[in-house]
């Protein structure tokens, strides 16, 4: 039983004259009457054993976005339902409104609308949907929660699909317009043509210039339907925070990004989510599918404390193909400790594969290490505590200053150790990084390395 304001309102005239002016014959005798009307009111609500609900809205709805959904109130009973809904999800589904006043006569439906505009990837559940129904006089009112399952998968936002239309634009180019002048491993037969000045003359077709009496060149084309398979990091390493934000979501949006570019370019994509065990994969995704593919299995990922298994990833991707193929490591490098296992299987990927790393640099510490002031670490002074001298905050900027250099040179030895292993490394701020990657991506297109 839930009571209205309506209710304490009328309560109240009985009960503070009987305080204040000691009537007390008379404010019991009301404040009797008002409960009385009460308990009325509550019989005489609609009986929400009597009542259905039923959901219609979407699976999957993209984070930053808003999607719609409804809600279908049926009243099998006999009393007409004067009623608040509340659909229960979590907050971060976004969900206005968040009550509803709905009147269902008896033997009708009403729907609701709703409106979800969720700020957090993942899985949002519903814990089912209240409704309040009161009486004729809206005193009192009988309240219970109906079981009616529900799931939104909340997808990452995909930022990064600003860059897609120009390095889409580049793969036409090298699809067609501008021919590659060498033949490579991922290179194919396309057509022959007058030879010009400037073109390789390993290029010449003898047998079509015999023919023709003139200089004849092949051209040849990057080969489509190769395989390109992202390797997402979700241990530890994702977990850090660089510009207020997860290294992960830099992880996904690099992953859907050089998907969606490459089953554009009609090359067979893969994916695989990785910590201490592979959390979730994604096998084949195509020109229509991979965005919705990628979103839904990235959408889950979530970074741990447990050191990622990188032993795993040749195993992992011979299961995939056993031909070459472009393997993207998405994680990032920062020193030797933290990515002596990554390092240790790039040997075993780089003897068969063209292999990308990732590394994520933070812009706060190349701007310490290069003396700037940021105002994130440095103050007047520490909170709570005395305001330091000009030569302690010199002394503390120094400390800083060669933390930070000594951090950007354990990045690069890193990366550097990395190529010699035969890998191309992509190292950049965090929304640099998914557009290097997919140019990463074309100039293995274009060089035949893919």
């Amino acid at each position: 039983m839930a009571i209205s304001g309506r209710f304490v309102a009328l309560l109240a005239v009985a009960i503070v004259p009987t305080v204040l002016l000691g009537t007390g014959w008379a404010g019991a005798a009301w404040a009797g009457v008002v409960v009385l009307a009460a308990l009325l009111d509550v019989l005489l609500a609609a009986d929400l054993t009597a009542v259905r609900v039923e959901r219609r809205m979407p699976r999957l709805a993209r984070r930053d976005t808003t999607a719609d959904g409804t809600l279908v109130l049926a009243n099998d009973g006999r009393r007409t339902l004067r009623g608040v809904v509340r659909d229960m999800w979590e907050p971060s589904a976004g969900q206005a409104p968040r009550r509803i006043d709905l009147q269902v006569p008896a033997g009708e439906r009403r729907t609701a609308r709703m409106r979800f505009a969720p700020f957090r990837r993942g899985r949002r559940a519903s814990a089912g949907v209240a409704v309040r129904a009161f009486g004729p006089l809206g005193l009192a009112a009988r309240q219970r929660v109906l079981v009616a399952p529900a799931e939104l998968v909340v997808t990452p936002p995909f930022r990064s699909r600003r860059h897609l239309p120009s390095r889409l634009a580049r793969l036409r180019e090298l699809d067609g317009e501008t021919t590659l002048q060498l033949r490579g491993h991922g290179t194919e037969f396309d057509s022959l043509r007058d030879y010009v000045r400037g073109d390789d003359v390993r290029s010449i077709d003898w047998r079509a210039t015999a023919r023709r009496q003139d200089l004849v060149v092949r051209t040849w084309r990057p080969e489509r339907d190769r395989r390109v398979i992202v390797v997402v990091d979700a241990g530890r390493a994702g977990a850090g925070r660089v510009d207020d934000e997860p290294r992960l979501d830099t992880f996904i949006e690099s992953a859907l990004l050089l998907g969606a570019l490459a089953a554009a370019a009609g090359d067979r994509v893969d994916l695989a989510v990785l910590d201490d065990a592979v959390r979730g994969r994604v096998h084949g995704a195509t020109r229509t599918d991979v965005v919705q593919r990628f979103g839904e299995t990235l959408a889950l990922a979530e970074p741990g404390i447990a050191a990622t298994d990188w032993s795993a990833v040749p195993g992992l991707v011979d299961s995939i193909t056993t031909s070459r193929a472009l393997v993207v490591l998405v994680s990032s490098l920062d020193s030797v400790g933290a990515s002596g296992d990554l390092l240790a299987v790039l040997p075993r990927l780089t003897r068969r594969h063209a292999v990308v790393v990732t590394s994520v640099t933070d812009p706060a510490v190349e701007r310490m290490a290069s003396g700037a002031v940021d105002p994130a670490v440095s103050g007047p002074g520490r909170r709570g505590g005395r305001v330091p001298s000009l030569q302690g905050r010199a002394e503390r900027d120094v400390y800083r200053r060669a933390a930070a250099e000594r951090t950007l040179l354990d990045a690069d030895g890193v990366a550097d150790v990395a190529r010699r292993a035969g890998a191309e490394v992509v190292r950049a701020a965090p929304e640099q990084v998914p557009p290097l990657v997919a140019d990463a991506y074309i100039r293995a297109k274009a060089t035949g390395r893919l």
